[in-house]
């Protein structure tokens, strides 16, 4: 699928989503919400794509919401913005068991920001910035941000960033643990994508079996956790990943996973 907001395809067994309206920094209209909807439904279902990526085109990842919509009288509402276009993304990123990398390329403000914190591994350039710009124009930060910045950063620093919305460098985020790591601007493109293309010759369904796990801690107690553990191990041994993983370990050769 490609269109003109958003370009989808396959690379080896990396489906690759590009947000594309650089003239406007990549923020979401109605189009490209749907289009990045209909990606993602594309990548969970196709099993031949087993990690996905996500970047914009031009020097931004994404500005969040596209304002001119959003006040334009004919445009959808507020709330139809957010539980017809963010809700959706960000659900499906987090539900869709694959690993999921964003390759943040220049400014993630706003839902774009919270997109971005949603997936499973997010690298950016050094020159990139994560803004939560919703304050500066008297909105709350949607998109999972009330749910994954302070998972990510704690409390304290959460609530600043979200109230004052300050910039926040790509070197810093790294610090407060907000992504996996940046990387110089000459070297992202390749560094990030390396990434991707790792993850998707893993074995991809204990990823995908982590993930689901991942999620589940977010609201587990501890013996909640270890019980859910022990029942996905039962499900990880038993995969085709697993016995290739320990015969290649035991033959001294390289695996060659499949993702079952």
């Amino acid at each position: 699928m490609s269109s003109s907001t958003l370009q989808f395809e396959i690379v080896g067994s990396v489906g690759k989503i590009t947000l594309n309206r650089p003239e406007v920094f990549n923020s979401f209209n109605r189009e490209m919400a749907l289009a990045c909807i209909e990606a993602l439904k594309d990548c969970e279902s196709n099993p031949a794509i087993r990690s996905i990526y996500i970047t914009g085109s031009g020097k931004a990842f994404c500005a969040g919401q596209d304002l001119q919509e959003a006040m334009d009288e004919k445009g959808p509402e507020i709330v139809q913005i957010v539980e017809e276009h963010y809700n959706p993304i960000i659900t499906l990123i987090r539900q869709i068991e694959k690993p999921i990398v964003a390759g943040v390329n220049g400014v993630a403000a706003g839902a774009g920001a919270n997109i971005a914190l949603a997936c499973d591994i997010v690298i950016a350039t050094k020159s990139a910035k994560f803004i939560q710009a919703f304050s500066a124009i008297g909105l709350i930060p949607d998109s999972g941000g009330t749910f994954f910045l302070p998972r990510l950063v704690g409390w304290q620093k959460a609530s600043a960033l979200a109230m004052l919305g300050d910039r926040v460098g790509a070197e810093d985020a790294e610090k407060m643990g907000m992504i996996y790591k940046w990387e110089e601007d000459e070297a992202f493109v390749e560094g990030s994508w390396k990434i991707a293309d790792r993850l998707s010759k893993m074995p991809t369904k204990g990823l995908g079996l982590t993930k689901r796990l991942l999620n589940d801690s977010l609201t587990n107690n501890l013996e909640q956790q270890l019980k859910r553990e022990g029942e996905e191990q039962k499900v990880a041994a038993k995969t085709d990943d697993y016995d290739e993983g320990v015969n290649a370990f035991l033959e001294k050769r390289k695996p060659n996973f499949k993702g079952e």
